[in-house]
């Protein structure tokens, strides 16, 4: 068995404290998905996401990803006037602009809302309803679904790829009629704090909506969690972590699925490239894997499971029934 604890111990890069209320988190690492994803920029050249259907071709650099991220992130504030904490949906399928859009929303600063690319037109709707977003990320093929909710809403439209439709709104804009990356430009001059919200993911359009959110320090602690199984997983193969190749992983669920995030963080953390096939699986909800943060107990007189984590959520987006019956004020979450 390989010694992991030399990985966690005081003073390692994975050393673990407690937090004010109580839960496990990392003493150090990133703060917010920002921190984490400008250490990227240094990969340069290296491929980020390959073509699983055709040769295996490059499809996205980290440079050209990270230039494209940046240079949008700049429009959404410097444009559109958006500032943190205004909310920004993410509706397409597994395509590369998906990450440069999501990542966009983390350089400004945004709570980026993925929303399943499989749902119809007026689940989609209801989810929108839900979580007001000011922006909305889309591809041609899901732009009619909420086209109509936009212009109603008037939210900020950005489409990716497609052919040109009739009846887009005024607030509506091409990726492709957009300036082009810069890979000279640095991320907007904003301040994103560890307790701010990153991300609120819907498991389901059907009600009563449930829209976990979770903040930037939930999601660099998934982050940092992927960069220790990375570290043990070399530990358990007699390698020094760090010192092996850059991983090469074939994307197995989509990039809206909260499984997804362990595969992106993952090969961001150690600049790896992602396969794309586009023909991945729709698999259950990831199961809450062992890390040095993960907690978890029954309770006496439930027997229920509780879980606790650094990047757990902690709330459902603007229900506070919900949220009191699910989340405990010292970071537990019943699972039901």
């Amino acid at each position: 068995m390989p010694d992991t604890a030399a990985l966690t111990a005081a003073g390692a890069p994975f050393e673990v404290v407690r937090a004010e209320n109580g839960s496990l988190i990392y003493a150090d690492g990133p703060r917010t998905l920002r921190e984490f994803v400008e250490t990227t920029w240094a990969y340069g050249d290296r491929p980020f996401l390959l073509d699983g259907d055709g040769d295996g071709a490059c499809l996205l650099t980290y440079g050209d990803f990270f230039a494209a991220a940046t240079t949008l992130a700049n429009r959404f504030v410097d444009t559109y006037g958006l500032r943190p904490g205004d909310r920004a949906a993410v509706v397409m399928g597994d395509r590369p602009d998906w990450q440069t859009a999501f990542w966009a929303t983390q350089l400004a600063g945004l709570v980026a809302v993925p929303l399943d690319a499989a749902w119809a037109g007026d689940e989609l709707v209801g989810v929108l309803d839900h979580c007001a977003p000011r922006l909305l990320l889309v591809d041609g093929e899901r732009l009619p679904g909420v086209s109509g909710w936009a212009e109603r809403e008037g939210a900020r439209v950005v489409v990716f790829g497609g052919g040109r439709a009739a009846g887009e709104g005024a607030l509506t804009e091409r990726y492709e009629d957009l300036p082009g990356p810069d890979r000279y430009a640095a991320p907007p001059d904003i301040e994103i704090r560890a307790e701010s919200d990153a991300t609120i993911v819907y498991a389901s359009p059907a009600a009563p909506l449930r829209g976990a959110v979770a903040t930037q320090l939930a999601q660099a602690g998934a982050a940092m969690d992927a960069r220790y199984r990375a570290a043990a997983g070399a530990l358990d193969r007699g390698e020094l972590p760090g010192l092996g190749a850059a991983p090469v992983r074939t994307l197995t669920c989509p990039f809206s699925g909260p499984a997804a995030q362990a595969e992106v963080y993952g090969a961001m953390a150690a600049g790896g490239a992602l396969v794309l096939d586009g023909e991945v699986g729709r698999p259950a909800e990831p199961p809450f894997v062992a890390t040095p943060t993960a907690e978890s107990r029954v309770s006496p007189e439930t027997g229920e499971l509780w879980l606790r984590g650094q990047s757990l959520p902690y709330a459902y987006w603007r229900d506070e029934r919900a949220t009191a019956e699910a989340f405990t004020p010292d970071g537990w979450v019943r699972t039901g």
